[in-house]
């Protein structure tokens, strides 16, 4: 029900309420009268009085009565009822016929199929035959009829009763002078003797059957049938009035009126009985002609002028009025035709009066004498009756008075009468109408209260606004709910439907939206506005009672009580408003709800965290907050649609009160939890604190959406940070060991789903490098499904996620390459036995291998789990470079850079990197039998730890590893290089040793060096060296990982490339290319001097070069088949491209020996053998780039790939190969000049003035000058510690993704193409003994010059980049400019101090 009536919000009294409207006391003169409470006994008589004249007025029924013809009238020559019954009873006869036994029981039972229509026999379903025998069977039904007919069982009662009952039936209400109805009663009689002849038939009583046939025929004079149907030309039925009754029970309108007030049918007879010599139609029509003479006088006892607020609203409502008053008047005396001439107030005649009872003889008497008044008038209707013969011209002297009507029907304040009746309707509606029903009135109420706005002339307008009024009233007494109170009012201004039978009302089908409000009445609209303001009150009452209940678990909806304001209050013109009144109940809404707010908060509280503090912890403020989260989102979802309600937003007044109080309590429980964890040593489970995180990150993202010029109420992730890390932490010591799990329960197999099924690429690899990343991911996912805010925490997350991934990856690749190793290095079946035997067994059979020649060289058995392992490196850069995107490296990397920059000025690093590459050895030890060696370098620090071991490179004393290895120092480190000879039997010889020390402060300047370190042997060894400084970057993480992989898998790709070396140096070596040549000669002493003559090459044919390469077609052909069906194409492109690279090698050294300052012993090839040679090379292009010779489609190694720069300069090395000595010193000296230009004009770019770009960092070298013609270069100092500095290699952050590796691989195309080499002249010249003193020169200038260049490319990357942390001196200078601030962290020369 309604709580409207709740004393919560109590609106200003307004001014300007119904008793102050302008001119509404004048409105009536009867205004004591109508101010005066209508009672309940005035209500229900006006109400019963309306309700019976409806009955005096309705149309009268009709009924077919039966009639004889025009001709004349046979009358029975013995009409007495006692000469009937001596047909029955012969005179003269003594004995008496006595009806069967149970003869009254069949009688009743046929009697009743009478009245129910179910007898069989024609003829009795007439209904005067019914009303006949109804009234027969009445007095034949009463008992002490019923004990005599039982008793004496004689047919002559029963005729006698049913000729009197016949005789009543059909006499009643007849007029005296009309004996048409006579003739009836001998038929029903008739009828009723043959009913008796029936049953007497089927008793079988054939005397009394007799007797009653004649009887029969008897009553049937002129040969009248008992069918009603008949059709014969004698007879004819006519319509008759139905007589009225003047019984409740037929007065619907009296029945629903008695209903409606509570009163009984017998009392609602007695009033009617009581007042009807009154309520009467004359009297009705004296009320109606008297309200026509005061409507046209203007008279009171009607709407006046004054009623109406426009002149013209009264004038049209008038004008409305006079057909539906003729309608009114042509209805009553249609009715009562008697009283269209002379009926009026001035005729004193007596009215007649209703009798009590129809069924007296008293009142049969009292009907006659009304009937049969000389001055009634005819039973119809003059057609040509008008209105005239009804005005009021010759009655003005009969009315009592002229300001004060009195009417029969029609109460003094007919508006507060029909008010109350409605509100009494509305309330019996209520209680026995349906309850789904969206009109609140029934049918029949409905039809009433027509009935008394038509006979007591109230407009429709008022009728809409007394129907407001009273449903605005009874939902005010919480008799009526919100929603009936809107399907109320929804209905009040819906049209009506067009009635069949037009309804004398003025706009009766319009809506009270569709007139006006000037054609209202002053008082209609005053009520009206009244009502509304009522309303408006009571629904801001309700609102504010429901609307504060709206945090409870089940609130009551508002959404009735806000359609009732929008739709039916505030758009209505009547109503109005001041603004001050909107803003004072605004805020006391918002007041009411803020209470409501932090009450439920404190609920909150009380249930969710304990009254100990020692009890508290994280799961209490999850909670917590959590309600609060989840009763904020209700509310928002809630009212989504409508979020302020009334200026008011309960979602808003929600979180600006329980956010800040539950921001501040949870920031001092949290601190208080923490606190205790740490003085009882017990950690709070990450777990928690990551629960707790989200939860107050929800809540912060409401308070961002809610408040946002209000700051959160505490930083949570400096709160919260320590268990990010502790996770990191957790992390970190878990990866080594899950890495090595992983790798232990790998099988390295292909994933096919059929052993059947040839592998796609992504089948190629294993389950373990899948698990680590799937791993990797699974972490990353875990900290973004935070949504930690703090991007600066972020990042350093990150960053300690990518190092603790690159230890993972650095163990992986570190185990796989060991297993992939091994499986590489196994024996073969030869070798393990072998290996069974003795010393000179095993020497005997090496020699005789040795000289034995096979005609195919079996191809090596790689084994698929090796393929498998290379294969997972490289799906792992792929998935590597994948999660570097994925965790935003770069916006990681600036956005600590820009925040951690000044911090970290002059900081120096706490390790180093250094990346130490195995270039190559030069002139080494011959330890074989053969004039060879095999060697291999093993590095060591000075406690004899092994840092790295190179692969073998057979039969060579100028070998070239270019093995790179990453050392990572905090301080000073002495590096030893030993070179051993690989033996197949015995122990390795050793072939020579030396050493280098790795001091950063040598490498202060971050510029890589190379030194040629001579061995204690013989020949000496190339090391090129590089020092990044170890910095916890996340760019270097990952460039760490990136390198780890990338060197493993060129370490696998060698391992796979080193099985087929072999067999490509034999292939292309000098001894197979003057076999080819010397093919044909014989072996005779003048060849001994001629061998080096090209002449001997002149029966060599292109079949023949060709053939020569076939061996090693056949043997790469089988290689490759056995890879190809496990490597992936990635890992399968690798390796032909390193084979490629091998086969470059061994085509240059055949050409030329390696780039050095001493003279060679190689002597240069002839013109036949460099035709044949450069043949090779286009054989050898061809078939790795296995071009399809029907579609073109390169099958192999792309071209672009295949023409590296190592191809390019064996393709230009034909152009100078066989120039004179003084052309190639002099084209060298050329090109070194143009690139000491150009290095000249990059330094002078780099120090022109220019306010944006930064200065070079102190100590690095200044390009040299141009050399002179003399080969006497002068050459400017170095810093200490090296032979000279060179081009920068691949740093770590270089190699951090696949991107930044493929961009410094073609930067250094680029670079090879724009800067011309003399490296291949240079090489030419150690070939010729005159160029020796030139060459020593040259070198010492070229190392210059690769300082120089190298120099000028850091310089430039910083006029990018800036000398901001990482910068191009990896962190050297900090941020700032490398001028300032450099004595407090550098020292002379240029060195950090220590």
């Amino acid at each position: 029900m309604s709580t409207a009536s709740q004393p919560s919000y109590h609106p200003t009294s307004r001014v300007g309420s119904i008793q102050s409207v302008h001119g509404y006391e004048h409105h009536r003169p009867s205004v004591k009268t109508r101010a005066a409470a209508v009672t309940y006994d005035d209500a229900y008589s006006y109400a019963l009085r309306i309700a019976f004249l409806r009955y005096l007025l309705q149309p009268r029924k009709k009924r077919k009565e039966y009639v004889r013809a025009s001709r004349p009238t046979h009358h029975r020559t013995n009409s007495s009822i006692s000469e009937l019954m001596k047909e029955l009873v012969p005179s003269g006869s003594t004995a008496t016929v006595k009806l069967p036994s149970g003869f009254r029981h069949s009688l009743e039972k046929r009697m009743t199929g009478v009245l129910t229509g179910t007898e069989r026999m024609p003829g009795y379903n007439d209904a005067a035959v019914k009303r006949t025998f109804a009234e027969a069977y009445t007095a034949f039904t009463a008992k002490d009829f019923q004990k005599s007919i039982d008793k004496d069982r004689k047919v002559e009662p029963l005729v006698l009763i049913f000729y009197s009952s016949a005789t009543k039936a059909q006499g009643r209400g007849r007029p005296p002078e009309d004996h048409s109805w006579k003739v009836l009663v001998d038929r029903h009689l008739a009828l009723f003797i043959r009913l008796l002849s029936s049953i007497l038939r089927d008793k079988g009583d054939a005397e009394l059957v007799a007797r009653l046939n004649t009887l029969e025929k008897k009553l049937l004079s002129n040969e009248q049938s008992l069918y009603l149907d008949t059709g014969q030309q004698d007879h004819s039925y006519v319509e008759v009035d139905v007589p009225l009754s003047y019984e409740v029970k037929d007065m619907p309108m009296v029945q629903l009126v008695a209903r409606i007030f509570g009163v009984s049918l017998t009392q609602a007879k007695a009033d009617i009985d009581r007042n009807m010599s009154s309520w009467t139609e004359e009297a009705a029509l004296q009320d109606y002609k008297a309200y026509q003479f005061r409507l046209s006088a203007g008279m009171a006892g009607t709407l006046r002028k004054q009623d109406f607020d426009v002149d013209e609203a009264f004038d049209e409502w008038r004008k409305g009025e006079t057909p539906h008053l003729a309608n009114i008047f042509a209805e009553i005396l249609s009715v009562r035709p008697d009283l269209k001439g002379g009926a009026g107030p001035g005729n004193d005649k007596p009215l007649p009066i209703r009798p009590v009872s129809m069924y007296e003889d008293q009142a049969y008497a009292d009907l006659s004498r009304m009937l049969s008044n000389p001055d009634a008038a005819a039973p119809s209707l003059d057609p040509s009756l008008g209105l005239g013969s009804l005005t009021l011209h010759d009655t003005p002297a009969t009315i009592r008075s002229v300001d004060e009507p009195s009417y029969t029907f029609i109460p003094l304040d007919a508006i507060s009468v029909y008010k109350v009746i409605l509100q009494y309707a509305l309330s019996f509606d209520q209680l026995h109408s349906d309850p789904s029903a969206s009109n609140p009135l029934s049918e029949e109420t409905n039809e009433l209260l027509r009935e008394l706005a038509v006979r007591w002339r109230i407009p429709q307008f008022s009728r809409h606004v007394a129907f407001v009024e009273v449903t605005i009233r009874k939902f005010l007494d919480q008799e009526l709910a919100p929603e009936q109170l809107y399907d109320c009012l929804e209905l009040v201004k819906q049209p009506l439907e067009e009635p069949k039978k037009p309804v004398p009302i003025q706009w009766y089908t319009a809506g009270l939206g569709d007139i006006e409000p000037s054609r209202w009445t002053i008082a209609d609209f005053a009520a009206y506005q009244q009502s509304l303001r009522d309303l408006h009150d009571a629904l801001l009452r309700e609102l504010f009672a429901l609307l504060v209940r709206c945090y409870e678990p089940k609130p009551p909806t508002v959404g009735v009580v806000m359609a009732l304001l929008n739709d039916h209050v505030y758009p209505e013109p009547a109503f109005s408003q001041r603004p001050e009144d909107a803003v004072e109940f605004t805020q006391h809404l918002d007041h009411g709800l803020r209470q409501k707010a932090a009450h439920v908060y404190r609920e909150f509280l009380d249930a969710h965290i304990p009254r100990s503090q020692r009890e508290w912890d994280f799961g209490h403020v999850v909670n917590l907050g959590k309600a609060v989260v989840e009763l904020a989102g209700k509310i928002k979802k809630r009212y989504r649609k409508n979020p302020e309600i009334m200026g008011a937003s309960p979602f808003r007044a929600l979180v600006e009160t329980a956010l800040p109080s539950f921001e501040e309590d949870c920031h001092e429980i949290i601190k208080r939890v923490l606190q205790t964890s740490k003085e009882t040593g017990i950690e709070i489970d990450i777990q928690d604190g990551f629960d707790l995180y989200k939860e107050l990150v929800e809540i912060r993202k409401m308070h961002a959406e809610a408040l946002p010029d209000k700051p959160f109420g505490f930083h949570i992730e400096g709160l919260l940070e320590g268990f990010v890390w502790r996770w990191i932490k957790n992390v970190d010591d878990k990866i080594p060991g899950f890495v090595e799990e992983a790798i232990k329960q790998d099988a390295f197999r292909v994933r096919t789903r059929n052993p059947d099924d040839i592998p796609t690429d992504d089948e190629r690899h294993s389950v373990s490098i899948i698990d680590i990343y799937t791993m990797f991911g699974q972490t990353i996912d875990a900290l973004l499904e935070l949504e930690w805010a703090d991007e600066v925490q972020l990042a350093r997350f990150m960053t300690a996620l990518a190092r603790s991934f690159a230890a993972g990856i650095g163990r992986y690749c570190e185990i796989v390459e060991q297993l992939f190793a091994r499986e590489m290095d196994r024996p073969s079946a030869h070798e393990v036995a072998m290996a069974s035997k003795s010393a000179q067994e095993r020497f005997l059979q090496y020699a005789k291998d040795t000289w034995s020649t096979k005609d195919k060289i079996e191809p090596f058995q790689f084994l698929a789990q090796s393929f498998v392992k290379f294969n997972n490196v490289e799906w792992a850069m792929q998935s590597l470079d994948k999660l570097e995107k994925r965790m935003n490296v770069d916006q990681c990397a600036e956005l600590l850079n820009r925040v951690d920059g000044p911090k970290q000025t002059g900081r120096r690093p706490a390790h180093y990197v250094f990346t130490v590459k195995i270039v190559e050895g030069e002139d080494l030890k011959a330890c074989d039998a053969t004039g060879y060696s095999d060697p291999y370098v093993v590095l060591c620090d000075e406690y004899q730890k092994r840092l790295h071991k190179t692969r073998v490179i057979p039969r060579n004393l100028n070998p070239r590893w270019d093995e790179s290895v990453d050392i990572t120092v905090s301080g000073p480190l002495n590096l030893i290089a030993t070179i051993w000879d690989h033996d197949m039997i015995g122990d390795h010889d050793f072939v020579g040793r030396t050493s280098l020390k790795l001091d950063p402060v040598h490498f202060s300047d971050y510029l890589p060096r190379e030194f040629w370190l001579d061995l204690d042997t013989q020949g000496r060894l190339l090391i090129r060296v590089s020092m990044e400084g170890e910095r916890d970057d996340i760019q270097f993480h990952f460039g760490k990982a990136f390198r780890h992989l990338k060197r493993t898998e060129r370490d696998m790709v060698r391992k796979v490339t080193s099985k087929l070396n072999m067999h490509i140096n034999t292939s292309l070596s000098h001894e197979t290319l003057r076999g080819l040549l010397n093919k044909g000669i014989g072996a005779s002493v003048a060849n001994l001097w001629k061998k080096r003559q090209s002449t001997v090459s002149t029966s060599v044919t292109p079949a023949e070069v060709e053939a020569a390469l076939q061996p090693l077609f056949t043997y790469f052909d089988d290689n490759f088949a056995i890879m190809k069906q496990t490597l992936t194409d990635a890992t399968m492109m690798a390796v032909m491209t390193r084979l490629w690279k091998e086969v470059l090698l061994a085509i240059e050294n055949l050409l030329v020996p390696p780039l050095s300052d001493k003279p060679s012993t190689q002597k240069p090839l002839t013109q036949a053998e460099m035709d044949v040679v450069y043949r090779w090379l286009e054989l050898l292009f061809h078939f790795f780039n296995a071009r399809d010779a029907a579609s073109g489609e390169v099958l192999g190694v792309p071209a672009d790939v295949l023409k590296s720069p190592k191809w390019h300069e064996l393709a230009s090395l034909n152009f100078f190969y066989f120039d004179s000595t003084e052309n190639l010193i002099r084209t060298s000296e050329r090109m070194a000049a143009a690139n000491a230009q150009r290095a000249q004009q990059l330094q002078q770019q780099l120090r022109s003035p220019n306010p944006n770009r930064l200065s070079a960092p102190m100590g690095v070298a200044a390009p040299p000058a141009a050399p002179s013609h003399s080969h006497s270069l002068s050459v400017p100092s170095v810093p200490f510690g090296s032979l000279g500095t060179i081009r920068r290699g691949k740093s770590i952050l270089m190699s951090r993704n696949l991107g930044t590796m493929r961009r410094a691989k073609e930067e250094k195309w680029r670079e090879a193409q724009a800067d011309p080499s003399d490296d291949m002249i240079l090489r030419i010249l150690r070939m010729r003994p005159e160029a020796s003193h030139y060459l020593k020169e040259r070198q010492r200038q070229k190392e210059r010059m690769a300082a120089a260049a190298a120099a000028a490319v850091i310089v430039r990357q910083s006029v990018t980049q800036g000398f901001n942390g990482a910068g191009a001196f990896g962190g050297a200078f900090g941020g700032q400019h490398p001028h300032q601030g450099y004595g407090a962290a550098y020292g002379k020369g240029g060195l950090p101090r220590r």
